[in-house]
């Protein structure tokens, strides 16, 4: 391992209409080793511009990987950051399972990318064992709600888009990354730990029909596991779970 990922802060701009994708990626690192270049993962999207500790630098991006020469190299035990400007339609990303990723539905968008499919969406070091923090913005047109990875800690309306700002403090690996875009409406449901499941607006009638007893579940499951890692459980349900 020459790196490893402290955090990173993902910011992207999706038009469900098209399928695209507009995302920079700041990822807060440390070096292990001396690097003259480093490698990220990104699969079928195309890379603008890398800045590594604010200096513009060299890469090629070939494939799945992006390889990156910072113009200073950087030392065992430095700390650095990477900035990646990206874009394109992102796509499942195939694998021995099957795909995985970034899934263009009929109206919206979901990301469910284990084992493989984190990289069809931001580069990123796509190693299950470096875990890392996130910060996930996503904006998108103000029909549709965006969902992702920890709190909501702001929703900011500007003309015909929302940004939708979340923060997972808990490190965790990179395939467990998600987005989730749909015209969604919301409802809690109380439990040892608090759960919010998104569903389609014209079905929130009917939540109780699949998901009325996950409060139980969620008690039964901390009886015999121990206590839910992180603080909300966030469930997004889509028209064929219903």
């Amino acid at each position: 391992l020459t790196y490893s990922v402290r955090h990173y802060d993902l910011e992207i701009q999706y038009r469900t209409a098209s399928n695209h994708l507009v995302g920079r990626a700041t990822i807060e690192a440390t070096a292990h080793a001396d690097l003259t270049e480093l490698g990220l993962d990104l699969a079928g999207l195309t890379v603008s511009k890398v800045h590594v500790n604010g200096a513009l630098s060299r890469f090629t991006h070939r494939g799945p990987r992006l390889t990156v020469r910072p113009s200073v190299s950087l030392s065992a035990g430095d700390s650095f950051s990477v900035v990646v400007d990206y874009g394109g339609n992102p796509r499942p990303v195939p694998g021995p399972w099957g795909e995985a990723g970034w899934e263009e539905l009929t109206d919206g968008a979901i990301v469910a990318a284990q084992p493989q499919g984190a990289p069809s969406w931001f580069p990123c070091n796509d190693r299950p064992s470096d875990k890392a923090s996130y910060a996930i913005s996503v904006t998108t047109g103000s029909d549709y709600r965006a969902a992702a990875n920890g709190r909501l800690v702001a929703s900011r309306r500007r003309a015909s888009t929302t940004t939708w700002v979340y923060e997972q403090d808990e490190p965790m690996a990179p395939y467990l990354a998600t987005v989730q875009i749909g015209r969604y409406a919301v409802r809690d449901q109380e439990a040892s730990v608090p759960i919010e499941v998104l569903l389609p607006a014209r079905k929130a009638g009917r939540l109780d029909v699949g998901f009325g007893r996950q409060p139980e579940m969620m008690r039964t499951f901390v009886d015999l596991f121990g206590p839910y890692p992180f603080p909300l459980y966030r469930v997004v349900v889509t028209d064929e779970d219903l």
